[in-house]
Parts: structure tokens; C-alpha cells; sequence
């Protein structure tokens, strides 16, 4: 009868011993793929997005009187700058104050502009 346990035992003896350890490789696997993801986000998604706000800070930071501006589709020449707002002029003369963050373009503006905007403000 033994000829017996190992004709039905035959399949599960060669599972274990045809399958060979594998837990170590698929875990570095794993590994290098998050690796890659986050290399790939890094350099295609966090990179551009950091360096755009950096240079929008900048040109928000060396607004002056005179420049042109454009916020939330609202363009104007700037008349005053405070710490977080800027004042507008708009076309019609008339005023408003804009959150600098809400900045999306800044032009510099004309020599015309800039004393307008002294005289004014």
C-alpha cells in the first residue's frame, strides 16, 4: 500500500517541490514600481507645478505702480500694492482691491501708466 500513498500523493509532493521561493523577488518588484511611480510623479506632475508658482511669486512680489495686471479675468492698472491686495484701476476710472494670490498675469506697464498712477494714487 505505500505504492498507493505516493501515486495519490505525487501531485502535492511535486507542487512543493517544483515551486520555487519567489515572496523575496515579488516584494523588490513591488518596490522598484513604487519607486518608479514616484519618480514619474515627481518629475512629470510636483516639478513644473512648483516651478510655475515660484515664478508667478516672483512677478506678484516685483508688482509696481503702473503695471497692468489680470485677475480672474479682471483686468487693470495697478494704483496701490499692499502686503496681501493690490488696488485696480479699472478702464471706467473706477476702483477695486484684488488679493494678490488671485493675480494671474502681470505686465509691465507704460511710462504713461506709471505716472497716472502716481498722480492718482
Amino acid at each position: 500500500m505505500p505504492e498507493l500513498d505516493l501515486i495519490f500523493n505525487l501531485p502535492s509532493l511535486l507542487a512543493q517541490a517544483g515551486a520555487p521561493e519567489r515572496g523575496g523577488q515579488n516584494m523588490w518588484q513591488t518596490l522598484i514600481m513604487i519607486a518608479i511611480a514616484l519618480i514619474f510623479f515627481y518629475l512629470i506632475l510636483w516639478r513644473p507645478e512648483s516651478k510655475r508658482r515660484k515664478k508667478m511669486k516672483e512677478q506678484r512680489d516685483r508688482m509696481t505702480k503702473g503695471d497692468r495686471v489680470t485677475a480672474m479675468g479682471i483686468v487693470g492698472t495697478i494704483m496701490r500694492v499692499d502686503e496681501k491686495t493690490v488696488i485696480l484701476r479699472m478702464y471706467d476710472g473706477s476702483k477695486i482691491e484684488v488679493l494678490k494670490a488671485a493675480i494671474t498675469e502681470v505686465q509691465a506697464g507704460t511710462e504713461e501708466d506709471k505716472k497716472r498712477a502716481e498722480v492718482e494714487g
